[in-house]
């Protein structure tokens, strides 16, 4: 990616990123699903599974800012997407030989580093070489194959699981095992997209696309450069108006994704839903979040920005709160799910837009890098405290909780509008 085009020329750099993420992050969604139910069948409840669900996200917690400032210094990023892969890959493959709940914990870990590092350059690389008026559309992109895997992971997971809610037949310990190095492999398909990007980027580093790129970003960003020269710290960018507010409409809104990933099985297995129906079901909040996240720029051109992203919190907070409460009458849970994946999916893409504009163009792979910060830190106490709430609630208390933060960060936003 260090040589992507400029101007008019092929965005054939931004659809390689796209396959790459669609393969990554369906190896993710499969992996993650099945991972609760390995916690079940080694005896977790609903509040182990909540503290191994925050480990996924404690490595990138102390990690996330020095990536962002990598990101910044290196010419090219395709080594770095497939730096992210490998180390999902390792990841998953420690969930397959994973023998107890510390060992499923640890490997969770560093699925969350692989898929911190593969996140933070493909976000990256769109921040740095699209232009403002593109933003939308290649986080739009970019996200919309993560939505991509979000519905195809969690289906292969059920037909993997198959139709039994039953944890303990010898089957399902093999397909969850199995399920874990199909993922592994997966995450390893990667490599075939972005490996020949990076032999080809080494001859051109220093060629005229480079020198392109360079003209175009000084012209675009000479006037917000000069006037907010100097390091990228994150208390500076943490001082930029709206980073705070955007800062916690993205840790709600993952965090939302990671509860509903880790309990919604939960939820079914008490209620005796099968997991190839939760894989459906899981399924169908993806394919929400892909048609959204597809018309994405159409509605940034017609609607403001901030107007959608209170839309997106209202709307995933409510219509992800009735699920858990019709798990038993599937069609209607069908249908709600896929309508929250509406709504959640214009998120995501809408506060990485906003906060790569917030700050010069050159502080943008360290920006981002603090968004991922917060989101990650978001991961590892939102699980936390659901796990403690569904103690006494049940699982569904987890996502209620998960749904309570999401309006209560679209009512911040009403009100700081009104202010």
């Amino acid at each position: 990616m260090s040589s992507a085009p400029t101007g008019g020329r092929s965005q054939a750099w931004l659809w390689t990123l796209v396959a790459a993420g669609f393969f990554s992050q369906t190896a993710l969604n499969l992996v993650r699903p099945v991972t609760t139910y390995k916690l079940i069948d080694l005896g977790s409840d609903a509040t182990v599974i909540g503290l191994v669900t925050a480990a996924y996200a404690i490595l990138p917690v102390v990690t996330a800012m020095w990536l962002g400032r990598l990101t910044d210094r290196i010419p090219g990023l395709r080594a770095m997407v497939a730096i992210g892969a490998v180390t999902l890959g390792l990841g998953a493959a420690g969930l397959a030989l994973a023998g107890s709940i510390l060992w499923v914990a640890a490997a969770s870990a560093v699925l969350g580093m692989g898929h911190l590092v593969f996140t933070i350059a493909g976000q990256s690389a769109i921040a740095r070489f699209s232009p403002n008026d593109q933003l939308d559309k290649g986080f739009g992109w970019f996200t919309a194959a993560y939505a991509g895997g979000q519905i195809a992971g969690p289906l292969v997971a059920g037909l993997l699981l198959g139709g039994t809610s039953d944890a303990a037949t010898g089957s399902r310990a093999g397909a969850i095992t199995f399920s874990m190095w199909l993922g592994a492999g997966l995450a390893l398909m990667v490599l075939p997209v972005m490996l020949p990007g990076i032999i080809s980027s080494r001859a051109g580093t220093q060629g005229a696309a480079a020198e392109a790129l360079r003209r175009r970003a000084a012209a675009q960003g000479a006037a917000a450069d000069e006037a907010d020269a100097g390091k990228p710290t994150m208390s500076a960018i943490l001082r930029r108006p709206g980073i705070p507010s955007n800062m916690l409409a993205s840790l709600a809104l993952l965090a939302m994704l990671d509860i509903l990933t880790a309990f919604l099985p939960l939820v079914g297995e008490a209620h005796g839903v099968s997991p190839a129906w939760i894989g459906i079901l899981l399924a169908a909040r993806g394919a929400g979040t892909i048609i959204s996240r597809g018309f994405l720029p159409y509605l940034s051109r017609r609607i403001p920005r901030r107007t959608l992203l209170m839309l997106s919190l209202y709307g995933a907070g409510i219509c992800l709160a009735v699920p858990a409460l019709v798990i038993d009458l599937p069609w209607a849970t069908l249908v709600l799910l896929f309508a929250g994946g509406i709504f959640l999916g214009l998120g995501q893409p809408l506060t990485m837009s906003l906060i790569s504009e917030a700050v010069p163009r050159h502080w943008r792979g360290s920006a981002l890098a603090v968004r991922l910060l917060g989101n990650r830190v978001g991961q590892v106490v939102m699980p936390m405290a659901a796990g403690v709430i569904a103690a006494p609630l049940g699982p569904a208390g987890a996502i209620w909780f998960s749904c309570a933060v999401l309006v209560g960060s679209g009512l911040q936003k009403s009100l700081a509008r009104t202010r």
